[in-house]
């Protein structure tokens, strides 16, 4: 009896530290690899909000400096052109040294706070030189002999502000979509279709606030006061401050995994190191497998494109092979998984490319058209009101509004149904609709200056003066037809690349995947800039005259539309060329494979 009794403590003892152990493991499991509670669409009212606010901020400011500077700063409209295009161009280039130092080094959710903050400040800065009259020159009037232009110090204190919101717009830009997305559980059907629709609906309410800006504030700072203007967005950023640290405590917050830019290199130098190894035969099988077990990118299938990367995988009797697998040296050896990130990047810059060309139409639709504006007649009906210039934006705006709900809750379940596609069409497919159709934009807008400038110079000749002492009488509403067009160019477009961008990059570049949207809109910006100032040089003594003067009138920018429009289409078919070569990253649209959780060969079909 005793000896039962003590086999039984026995027993219970040795069961109560087996438990104690598998709690003790559960514990360690949970706490190396914690399980993340995702809170999806509970976080972006927070998210969302913080974007919304910012952008009322950021555009009710951007928008309006062309008028800014050459009414306040009394600048020359070729100058001031000049200025925000490179300006925009410096601001969306350097979204690629944010995401840098973001993936790398402080996680997307440090980078916005910081960015946000540097957002509010520049905003503060460029209102305060409206409201100090010693931060700005004397007006002008009529008087544009004695026009005073701006000093070195005012146009630094400017500067200065620009700076603020280039490094705001650095941290926020190439983040704040990959953040929003980080919220929804990739595996899950309801996580992936979250992620789909917030990029729509993301964009909704980014031109929502943009047409807020565009109208309102803008009306604000062309009719009441500049400093009252500017100090409304400044405050809207500081709401924006506020909301996004307010939802601190439920965001998913992916930490930096370190320089991805490494493992790049790394797979260029040794595939060159290795460059006179002879390429395997079957390459899927033979090469060198290994994926970290901190690593938080997808496996990736083999792809046959590229295949000179290969030989970076291609293990010798020189390379070595750690206990866990991984290689002793890894500027001597890689892994296939690291090939095939590096491909994933390749593929995508001729796609990139097309992209910067795609954008140089909607470039003009923020600048050219704001001097067409004001040069026509922009008020409404027979009252006294006039649209401000910049505020003609909002048709651009609105026709977005307005199509992308109808595009994420209509049109995409419809096509869905036709092509068993989660998106309805492919990315790329997207993409090139908003390709044609920001060519047709340019024609379409090539076709309403040359009716402007028609009507302008008729009215000229036979001594007409305008209705309340407009330029022209053509209204203003007629540039509403181009706006449109290049709205829907934009939804289709731009949204198309930025999601693509994002699905298309290894999990850890990310946000260095969302800077090549922008940084693709600053190469736009200034190639932009570059062929104003070769049309503007290489016209100046034409027998049609300079196209690009400073009163319209007397130019053709019809004419410089119409080459636009002509490297649009060509642009147009580059993409599709790039578009049948290309092979999405280990999707079904891809030419490569997985079976059973193992490599295979990949298939010899397009895409």
């Amino acid at each position: 009896m005793e000896k039962s009794d003590s086999s039984r403590r026995e027993t219970m003892e040795k069961n109560s530290k087996k438990t104690m152990n598998i709690e003790k493991s559960i514990t360690t499991e949970t706490h190396e690899n914690p399980k993340i509670n995702y809170r999806g669409w509970k976080a972006m009212p927070f998210i969302i909000g913080n974007e919304t606010f910012e952008k009322l901020g950021a555009i009710g400011t951007l928008s309006n400096l062309l008028i800014y500077l050459t009414t306040v700063f009394n600048m020359k409209s070729i100058t001031a052109a000049t200025i925000i295009n490179i300006f925009n161009g410096t601001t969306n280039f350097g979204t690629f040294i944010g995401a840098f130092l973001c993936d790398t080094y402080f996680g997307r959710y440090k980078t916005l706070g910081f960015a946000t903050v540097a957002s509010f400040l520049g905003l503060l800065v460029i209102q305060l030189t409206a409201a100090i009259s010693s931060l700005h020159p004397k007006h002008c009037g009529n008087d544009e002999i004695r026009c005073q232009a701006p000093s070195v110090g005012q146009m630094a204190f400017l500067m200065c502000g620009f700076g603020l919101l280039i490094i705001g717009a650095g941290g926020v830009r190439p983040c704040n979509l990959a953040f929003g997305a980080d919220q929804f559980n990739p595996g899950t059907e309801a996580g992936k279709r979250g992620i789909n629709s917030f990029f729509n609906w993301y964009f909704f309410t980014f031109t929502f606030a943009q047409m807020v800006s565009l109208t309102l504030i803008i009306y604000v700072q062309s009719n009441i006061s500049w400093a009252l203007g500017l100090g409304i967005p400044a405050a809207l950023m500081l709401i924006s401050c506020a909301l996004f640290f307010m939802g601190s405590k439920i965001y998913v917050k992916v930490k930096a995994t370190g320089s991805p830019m490494t493992s790049v290199v790394q797979v260029l130098v040794v595939s060159f190191k290795k460059r006179h190894l002879k390429p395997l035969e079957q390459p899927w099988e033979s090469l060198f497998h290994y994926i970290p077990s901190s690593s938080i990118n997808s496996k990736l299938p083999y792809s046959d494109q590229f295949r000179f990367l290969d030989k970076a995988a291609i293990r010798t009797q020189e390379d070595g092979i750690n206990p866990d697998g991984s290689p002793t040296n890894p500027w001597k050896l890689c892994s296939i998984q690291q090939v095939e990130e590096v491909k994933c990047l390749l593929r995508v810059i001729p796609i990139w490319v097309a992209a910067i060309f795609y954008h140089i139409a909607n470039v003009q639709q923020h600048t050219y058209v704001v001097f067409q504006a004001l040069q026509m007649d922009r008020s409404l009906g027979k009252s006294s009101f006039k649209i401000p210039a910049a505020s003609y934006s909002v048709f651009l705006m609105l026709s977005m509004t307005i199509w992308i709900p109808i595009y994420d809750r209509i049109v995409v379940p419809f096509l869905r149904r036709i092509t068993g596609k989660q998106g309805g069409i492919t990315l790329l497919q997207r993409m090139g609709v908003g390709m044609f159709l920001a060519a047709v934009t340019m024609l379409v807008s090539a076709a309403v200056e040359e009716r402007r400038r028609t009507i302008a110079l008729t009215e000229h000749t036979l001594g007409i003066v305008p209705r309340r002492g407009t330029i022209s009488s053509m209204s203003g509403l007629w540039l509403i037809p181009q706006l449109t067009i290049a709205g829907l160019s934009e939804a289709f477009g731009a949204i198309g690349q930025v999601e693509f961008y994002y699905k298309q990059f290894p999990e850890n570049m990310r946000s260095i995947g969302g800077s090549l949207f922008f940084c693709g809109m600053a190469g736009s910006s200034y190639l932009s800039s570059l062929l104003i100032t070769i049309i503007h040089q290489a016209t100046k003594g034409a027998p049609t005259g300079n196209w690009l003067p400073e009163d319209l009138n007397k130019g053709r920018l019809d004419y410089f539309y119409y080459l636009i429009a002509a490297l649009e289409f060509v642009n147009f078919g580059y993409f599709l060329m790039c578009s049948r070569w290309y092979k999405y990253k280990g999707g079904r649209d891809s030419n490569s494979i997985h079976v059973n959780g193992e490599m295979k060969e990949p298939e010899k079909s397009s895409v």
